[in-house]
């Protein structure tokens, strides 16, 4: 009997890992087909390559699986020894792009570092160093995270990290670290009373980082009413809902989009799905959700299903970023929140957040390698007083 129920256990897990691993390369492989198909034209007006965005794609996806593998066979306990460095690395790579030589500057904004023909956006490798410095933090000191001083730690680290990727400026994916922190510090146990007093100050603040930059102000009155400027801020966003308007319910068919020819801002990255949506229709965009759904409820079983309080925060952090970006993505690109820059996980073109978030599903892959059972051996998700 003990060894059919260590079989059953067994057979999930290892078939919760070849469902992560099959619909996570899926999804890279839906974005090399887009990414192609939404670049070719600029990228050989540009480049003189229409190959460019999707063999760099491609590059990173190779980098990021052979990442992916080796860390899943790093055990996610030696991450408690390596938190601190994490988060001071975190911290340098971000500090980084305000150094002249270093950083890149693209559209007014300071989001890259380069070494020679290397580039690097700093802010993928600092928000998943912040999801592992809290999960380590949060799992160790569980009995005082209750209190405000016992998650001063992570909220300091958070506080900063946010800061710096706002003078980039990136408000998106500040705004996707701040949801992951918010639901980590949940999670990990903080005071209700605590929690709701901070989820207050983070929507006090946002309309707050709104108002007092013109440009953040001219994006939300181009969210308003884009119309009202059609050829400068709510440009980006008409051509947006034209190209998701024109997909119908099955698209115009892979390869036949019309605004790829350089009318859609970013329709390679940030706007990716909106040349999938016109592509491949309502129908197509919801098969990529479904997918979605599958790669975070896996994630998440992943979480609950650890052997320990690490285990289960560093799967909910990584998935919970996973989910928080793509939902933000998914929110510019339709119209629900103003315009605002960040890629869509696994599938926008982008080597450093492939390789990154390819990296982060080897973590949840030794996560699941490490659960000894299908249940909480002596944790729950709320940490009770």
């Amino acid at each position: 009997m003990k060894n059919k129920m260590k079989n059953k256990v067994n057979f999930k897990r290892y078939s919760s890992e070849f469902f992560l691993i099959f619909f996570v390369v899926l999804l890279c492989c839906i974005g090399f087909v887009f990414i192609y198909s939404a670049s070719n034209y600029s990228a050989g007006i540009l480049y003189g390559d229409s190959l460019n965005f999707v063999t760099k794609q491609i590059i990173g996806f190779a980098i990021g699986i052979v990442l992916m593998l080796l860390i899943s066979k790093f055990n996610y306990n030696n991450f408690s020894k390596l938190h601190m460095v994490l988060a001071i690395v975190a911290v340098v790579v971000l500090l980084m792009v305000f150094i002249p030589g270093i950083s890149i500057d693209a559209n007014g904004a300071r989001r890259w570092i380069g070494f020679g023909p290397l580039s690097i956006q700093s802010s993928e490798i600092a928000k998943f160093g912040f999801v592992i410095f809290a999960a380590v933090y949060l799992s160790k000191n569980y009995k005082k995270v209750h209190t405000l001083k016992g998650v001063l730690p992570v909220l300091l680290l958070g506080a900063v990290i946010c800061l710096l990727i706002l003078m980039e400026p990136n408000l998106s994916v500040t705004i996707c670290v701040g949801m992951v922190m918010l639901l980590m510090l949940w999670v990990g146990g903080m005071n209700k009373k605590y929690f709701v007093i901070l989820l207050c100050l983070a929507l006090l603040v946002v309309p707050i980082l709104i108002i007092i930059e013109p440009y953040r102000l001219y994006r939300l009155l181009a969210f308003i009413n884009p119309w009202a400027n059609p050829q400068d801020e709510g440009f980006q966003l008409i051509q947006s809902l034209y190209s998701l308007g024109a997909g119908g319910m099955f698209g115009v068919g892979i390869g036949n989009s019309m605004q790829k020819y350089m009318f859609l801002p970013f329709a390679e990255s940030d706007f990716i799905l909106a040349i999938i949506g016109e592509e491949v229709g309502f129908v197509g965009v919801l098969i990529l959700f479904s997918i979605y759904i599958i790669v975070i409820s896996i994630g998440y079983k992943i979480a609950i299903n650890a052997k320990d309080r690490l285990g289960t925060l560093l799967a909910f952090g990584i998935t919970s970023l996973i989910a928080c970006q793509t939902l933000i993505n998914v929110a510019v690109v339709t119209g629900s929140i103003p315009p605002t820059g960040i890629p869509l996980p696994f599938i926008s073109a982008g080597g450093s957040s492939l390789i990154v978030f390819l990296s982060a599903v080897g973590i949840l892959i030794n996560i699941s390698r490490n659960s000894k059972s299908g249940e909480f051996r002596d944790f729950k998700l709320k940490v009770q007083n």
